[in-house]
């Protein structure tokens, strides 16, 4: 093993554990993950155009890396997978909760719809192992064809390119939403496994903010055993609108339910599916979807 190598792997276990420091981590086999999975190999040729913690919260500044070393992508950072239509593959920190919550484990079928260029993909992937399964969605064609090569190594991982709308045709344990919807598909609800855990976040469109992002919770909906749903928020997230995804009432729902306030959203139990009357423990109601107290 050469000796830029061993750096570059104790660069990654360091960068492994301060992520679990920071996002208060609870799965070994995702720090694990972090710790083997080469960034650098899910992201164009370096330098890099990087995003800090702060830039998510206000304006954008944008700092590229002064040089193409590989060490410069192990750290909390966002990194451009295409600088030209400011596309970032966003916080490792973030998602790493995300998936955290999750917790995908050995074995497990795993979906993610919005793959960019396939890094919390391979993640995933890494945690589940070639007896899992991932099916991974990303609806750019170019973004889709990478991450499509990046993930060549890993025959258990398939990457589509398609918005994930149509039906599955299969079910899964675990699934992960990489962008902003105003509801959760039936699509998905409908192949979330008993005791399946769906990560996805809603957000209302911010004009301000350009028309492609958007502001809005993130939840995370659990499937029992007898059909129902479970709901909680993981909290605010700022991302990217999903493109083919969104529902304009729904937009506006969203965005009246937000301006209720922290304490309304985070009663919230359980997703309802059946149809119902508006009641006050609705917090955002539409037919056949409402989260509710």
């Amino acid at each position: 093993m050469s000796g830029k190598t061993l750096d570059l792997d104790l660069r990654r276990r360091f960068y492994a554990e301060e992520i679990e420091a920071v996002a208060r981590l609870r799965s070994r086999g995702l720090v694990d993950a972090l710790a083997a999975v080469p960034r650098e190999q899910f992201l164009p040729p370096g330098p890099w155009v990087t995003m800090g913690e702060m830039d998510f919260m206000g304006p954008a500044r944008y700092v590229t890396t002064p040089d193409a070393d590989p060490k410069r992508v192990y750290h909390n950072i966002g990194i451009a997978i295409d600088a030209t239509r400011q596309l970032f593959n966003g916080q490792p920190a973030t998602l790493a909760v995300l998936i955290d919550a999750l917790g995908p484990a050995s074995g497990q079928r795993v979906l993610h719809v919005g793959a960019g260029l396939g890094y919390y993909t391979a993640i995933m992937a890494h945690c589940v192992g070639p007896t899992g399964r991932v099916v991974a969605y990303e609806v750019d064609d170019a973004l889709a064809s990478r991450a499509r090569e990046n993930l060549a190594t890993l025959p258990w991982v398939e990457v589509r390119t398609a918005n994930a709308s149509e039906p599955l045709g299969e079910p899964f344990d675990v699934m992960l939403v990489n962008a902003g919807v105003t509801h959760p598909l039936d699509t998905w609800l409908d192949a979330l496994a008993a005791g399946g855990r769906l990560v996805v976040p809603l957000t209302a469109a911010m004009p301000a903010m350009g028309v492609t992002l958007g502001k809005g919770l993130t939840w995370l909906v659990t499937r029992s055993d007898a059909g129902d749903f479970s709901a909680r928020t993981l909290g605010v997230v700022a991302i990217y609108s999903a493109i083919g995804l969104r529902d304009d009432q729904f937009n506006e729902r969203l965005g009246k339910a937000m301006m209720a306030g922290p304490m309304k959203w985070q009663s919230v139990t359980r997703l309802r599916r059946d149809r119902h009357d508006q009641s006050d423990a609705c917090w955002c109601h539409g037919d056949g979807f409402c989260l509710s107290a």
